[in-house]
């Protein structure tokens, strides 16, 4: 099968299930096509982007005459904003079908005007999470019988339990560093869990617009020695801060579906994550993690020293996590949705 993807900027750091999603893809004899709209401009890049570099092309001028010697019989982009506009208009000239991922920001925060016109010409939406698929159907008119829910599969062979030796034990997080993500409700929870006496390192990787800010509320509320934001890591680095983790924690007021979550779940680490989105559905309160009320600070808190206090109830928990990622979110999996539903629209 030939198929061309349409993303907004190939690699990017915080996008790896893009990467993971074309790397299985070719894995299975799939010819992918990356046409991005612009170049990468970030550092470090994932050991993996070293597998589909070769098939990834940023000139947006010569996207057609190439896409017409390949050939594709599927047009896919990633996100409902540009790329799928783009794919739509590939597609039209190119005489192909086109699908498109819906992930978080495109849903929720800054959708494109016309969701439902462009849910209505692709031969099926996909999107990340039943959560998102509720709202496509109610706030964006899209029928529900044409959306698929596929969540973004995690390479379970590689993110896996490894040996915690961690003393005092780690709380991981793994986030940009924005404002939809809340971060300044991690520090306000470390803050309190510290203050009841609980001794533990708060690492944060991730980078973003609100570094500095978090910076100085994390000295001003005396957490310097406690919490570290260690910057952006390519995924070797974010699977060794997952297999030293006693817990994962994630404070976003809104998620699509949070990969760093599934990342974690398939390392054995339980989580402590709002209830916003998809964050639900990863995380099973009190079976795979635990769940706090979105702004919370105290139950966050709670969260983490309940984990942080009770070995056997975090092994337990993680143990499940593992089991529910293998089950339900491997990127086998979400691969062999896709070529299934590709299989009827190509």
């Amino acid at each position: 099968m030939r198929v061309a993807y349409v993303v907004n900027c190939f690699p990017k750091l915080s996008q790896t299930f893009v990467e993971t999603e074309v790397a299985e893809l070719r894995r299975r004899g799939v010819d992918v096509r990356v046409l991005s709209l612009r170049p990468p401009t970030e550092e470090p890049r994932h050991g993996i982007v070293s597998d589909v570099d070769g098939g990834v092309h940023y000139d947006v001028e010569s996207f057609l005459s190439g896409l017409r010697s390949f050939r594709p019989q599927l047009v896919h982009a990633h996100f409902a904003t540009e790329p799928t506009a783009v794919a739509s208009e590939l597609a039209a000239e190119v005489g192909a079908p086109f699908t498109f991922t819906a992930h978080g920001y495109d849903v929720y925060r800054r959708p494109p005007a016309d969701f439902g016109a462009r849910a209505a010409a692709a031969a099926a939406v996909v999107t990340v999470s039943q959560a998102n698929a509720r709202h496509i159907e109610t706030v964006h008119g899209v029928d529900p019988e044409r959306i698929t829910v596929l969540p973004c599969g995690v390479d379970t062979r590689r993110f896996s339990p490894g040996a915690r030796r961690a003393d005092p034990p780690y709380v991981v997080c793994v986030a940009r560093l924005v404002p939809v993500k809340n971060l300044r409700l991690l520090l306000a929870a470390c803050r309190l869990a510290r203050d009841r006496g609980r001794e533990f390192r708060c690492v944060i990787v991730g980078d973003g617009r609100s570094r500095d800010e978090l910076v100085g509320l994390r000295d001003r509320l005396r957490l310097r020695r406690m919490v570290d934001l260690v910057g952006p890591a390519p995924q070797r680095e974010v699977l060794a801060w997952w297999r030293r983790a006693t817990a994962a924690v994630l404070t976003s007021d809104s998620e699509g579906m949070p990969v760093s979550l599934m990342e974690a779940g398939a390392c054995g680490v339980p989580a402590v994550t709002t209830a916003v989105g998809g964050a639900p559905e990863v995380v099973e309160d009190g079976v795979t993690g635990l769940l706090a009320p979105p702004g919370d600070a105290a139950a966050v808190a709670s969260g983490l020293e309940r984990l942080l206090g009770d070995a056997a109830f975090a092994r337990r928990l993680g143990a499940a996590a593992r089991r529910r990622v293998e089950e339900r979110f491997s990127v086998e999996r979400q691969v062999d949705g896709l070529l299934a539903l590709w299989a009827d629209v190509a």
